[in-house]
């Protein structure tokens, strides 16, 4: 999919609404990028909290959410080693879904992910993938995006974002059934159902 045609399916989701951007001023930011084949357009921190970008995504219908527990998302920021462009809108090139790391701890992938010359997608990065290819959430084959961690004095929190889809009990109430959830899992557990996302690369770097 063209970097235009990206563009436009986040403007369709609501994004400049969220942002306050117009739609003149994120085309400009689009237009600065290589139009590159496997790439998706992520949308920065800075642009728009994970919070605010999670009601944009769609499945049956169904706007995505943020657990209710998880009232500190804002402060799960890139880990050390992860550096984001310097753009409001930049590239995530060739993402995965990692399932052939299902029933893995975060404590394990993450290794495996840079031996691999990988990087692991951020939060905001597997929303924005989500926004363009919304069939990537799959029953059974979802994913956790561990670039993204809480730092808790000079150690990590032990919880590590992930992205599924509701089964629509407990608190997420029965009207969320089936749809796109922003929770978390601990760093030393492991799920057979969640893979972790990464990407070859994030750029363009100045």
């Amino acid at each position: 999919m063209s970097l235009t045609d990206q563009l436009q399916r986040l403007l369709d989701a609501g994004l400049a609404d969220v942002t306050g951007s117009s739609p003149t001023e994120l085309a400009a930011c689009v237009a600065a990028l290589p139009d590159e084949p496997q790439s998706v357009l992520a949308v920065h921190p800075e642009l728009a909290t994970a919070r605010q970008l999670a009601p944009l995504l769609r499945r049956h219908d169904k706007p995505g959410f943020v657990v209710d527990d998880m009232v500190d998302l804002e402060q799960f920021v890139p880990i050390d080693g992860v550096a984001l462009p310097d753009r409001p809108l930049y590239l995530v090139r060739e993402p995965d879904r990692g399932d052939d790391m299902r029933n893995w701890s975060p404590d394990e992938a993450l290794p495996a992910i840079l031996e691999r010359g990988r990087t692991p997608l951020t939060v905001h990065e597997g929303i924005s993938w989500l926004l363009q290819e919304p069939k990537i959430l799959e029953p059974n084959h979802c994913f956790m995006t561990i670039g993204s961690r809480k730092p808790k004095g000079k150690t990590l929190d032990a919880r590590t974002p992930a992205i599924w889809i509701s089964g629509g009990t407990g608190r997420d109430g029965t009207a969320r059934r089936r749809a796109p959830k922003i929770g978390w899992c601990w760093a030393n557990n492991r799920h057979t159902w969640l893979g972790f996302a990464s990407a070859r690369h994030r750029g363009p770097v100045d």
